[in-house]
């Protein structure tokens, strides 16, 4: 095999799209910034029982592994980073009120996500932590999509459900792990008939109340039609109030509402959101509520938040004008080169991009964009327009 043949799923990232996935890193730390969100940078590599605490299964399949050579500890390269940024508030901020933090950093996946996906994500969040009301929800919703409109973003959909709901149904069913695993798969595909195969032996109420799920997806008239058809359980209830609540406060997004999506189950803890824009493969943001994070950690604080990964973001988002630099001659020595070194120096401190020329060079294509050049004039150094 050729030495310069990436893994499957693994790729270079070339200059023009470097250069677009470096401005959109940079909005989108300005816009967290703007909401009072601190930036942290957590480690790529930990300790395999710190990073894997607490997350679930899946996390832990998509988590490469090594041996520590300088200890023999097992360590894992992050696969997701919202699970270090709860170990950041527990344990090394450990503040008493609210904490907001966000981040943006590689993270790697043993396997893509979905088809055609990287296994290298560039993953940017934002997390706030110590407060369990809805407004801390709503803030996380609000700058998620601040986010997506300071990267030119087209039409976004804001589609909502609430873990609590699944839960609540099937608190009293006693279900082993692939049980239940079956039952998650059926409510996800929205399979009717393996959905009624799984739950023939369930209480009439649960059964019920799963089934109807399967078709309790659509726009706010979902959440009415939700609470005539599912049980009057108060965690139900509860969810759909705060669905609804937070709905009527999305502003500049279409609204839908997937009772029995899933993804992200066992992550959550209460409202979540995916925000779709047309062009995209799949959800450019998820996040929402998820409480219990911290809890291994020793310190279960409310928390809300969400993540994308910038490169799938870089796909859809409106690609800005090539900005114009200017082109310099190369000048070795002489008087002329101490006055153009100057005059190059004084104009890149004034946030300008100047190319020099190689010599020999001077004639070839210009994938700069050069507008303009700096030339000798009248005994002093100039701009001149091409």
């Amino acid at each position: 095999m050729s030495a310069w043949v990436l893994p499957d799923h693994i790729a270079d990232v070339l200059p023009s799209e470097a250069r677009h996935i470096e401005e959109l890193r940079r909005q989108l730390l300005d816009t967290a910034r703007g909401y009072g969100y601190e930036l942290v940078m957590p480690p790529l590599l930990e300790h395999l029982e710190s990073l894997l605490t607490g997350t679930g299964e899946m996390l832990d399949l998509q988590t490469f592994k090594l041996v520590d050579q300088l200890s023999g500890r097992m360590m894992g390269l992050r696969a997701d980073t919202t699970p270090q940024v709860a170990r950041i508030d527990a344990h090394l901020l450990n503040r008493q009120g609210v904490t907001r933090l966000c981040y943006c950093g590689p993270v790697l996946h043993t396997r893509p996500d979905r088809p055609h996906a990287t296994r290298e994500p560039l993953q940017f969040g934002a997390e706030i932590y110590g407060h369990a009301g809805l407004e801390a929800d709503l803030e996380a919703l609000s700058l998620a999509l601040d986010c997506l409109r300071a990267s030119k973003v087209g039409p976004l959909t804001v589609d909502m459900a609430d873990a609590r709901i699944v839960r609540a149904l099937l608190a009293e069913v006693p279900l082993d792990r692939a049980a239940l695993s079956r039952v998650h798969a059926a409510l996800a595909t929205k399979d009717a008939t393996e959905l009624a195969a799984l739950t023939r032996d369930f209480p009439p109420a649960t059964r019920d109340g799963l089934r109807a799920l399967v078709s309790l997806f659509g726009d706010g008239k979902v959440l009415s039609e939700a609470i005539k058809a599912l049980p009057s359980l108060p965690a139900i209830r509860e969810a759909l109030t705060q669905l609804q609540w937070l709905g009527e406060r999305v502003e500049g997004a279409q609204l839908s509402f997937d009772l029995a999506d899933l993804r992200g189950y066992s992550y959550y803890s209460g409202m979540r959101f995916s925000i779709f824009t047309p062009g995209a493969s799949d959800a450019l943001v998820r996040g929402g509520r998820y409480d219990e994070v911290g809890a291994v950690f020793g310190r279960n604080r409310p928390a809300a938040g969400f993540s994308l990964d910038v490169r799938e973001l870089v796909s859809v988002a409106e690609r800005p004008a090539l900005r114009a630099f200017i082109r310099a001659p190369w000048i070795e020595s002489g008087a002329d080169a101490a006055e153009l070194r100057a005059a190059v120096a004084r104009l890149r401190a004034e946030g300008e991009t100047v190319v020099c020329a190689m010599p020999g060079h001077e004639s070839e294509v210009d994938e700069f964009h050069c507008d303009r050049e700096l030339v000798r004039d009248g005994g002093t150094w100039r701009v001149r327009s091409l």
